[in-house]
């Protein structure tokens, strides 16, 4: 009777301990940021090897360099110096734009195809979800700064031009996605 308790007590614990193991089996290692719509960030916080700046940042959801050609026709830049200091005019005044593309990945560490794997080993046999330890899911991300004439930061919260300037960013990013071709966006520039 009392090995039938033990016996029914640890299949208590192994069940409990592949419950957990099985909720837990995707560790995340690293998440990318969830974006709804957009958002002003400290560039520097949410990349690295950007400038020390504020930004207007949105999930770029198009093929990659769209924005650019974007940006490039809309301003008719003719692939000069289209992703820095471009000049924007808001209420008749000049602003310089640039913008920046980053790539931000969820990485998460996958722990069933390494607990089947090492089973596998130890019975003598070659692992087969080397390939599916981790997993990254990428997504790209469009941050825009903007300065003034005299270089102050324009998406700063303390700088008294900055709702204009999201007023005017928004509507820029509304525009792009709209946008299929972007002839039609220089058009409404003239």
């Amino acid at each position: 009777m009392q090995s039938i308790k033990r016996l029914d007590k640890l299949i208590k614990n192994i069940c409990f301990c592949l419950l957990i193991f099985l909720s837990h089996s995707c560790i995340p290692l690293r998440v990318a940021p969830i974006i709804e719509g957009d958002k002003i960030v400290q560039a520097k916080k949410f990349k690295k090897d950007l400038p020390k700046c504020y930004g207007f940042v949105f999930e770029d959801k198009k093929k990659a360099d769209e924005f650019y050609n974007f940006i490039n026709t809309k301003y008719n830049l003719k692939h000069s110096n289209v992703d820095s200091n471009v000049p924007i005019v808001i209420d008749n005044k000049t602003f310089y734009m640039s913008f920046f593309e980053r790539e931000r990945v969820t990485k998460t560490l996958n722990l069933i195809p390494i607990a089947v794997d090492a089973s596998l080993q130890n019975k003598g046999n070659d692992p087969i979800f080397e390939d599916n330890y981790t997993s990254r899911d990428g997504f790209w991300y469009i941050i825009i700064s903007v300065r003034d004439a005299e270089i102050k930061d324009c998406l700063d919260p303390s700088n008294p031009e900055q709702a204009i300037v999201i007023k005017h960013l928004k509507k820029l990013k509304d525009e792009y996605f709209m946008t299929t071709n972007y002839v039609e966006a220089y058009l409404k520039m003239k």
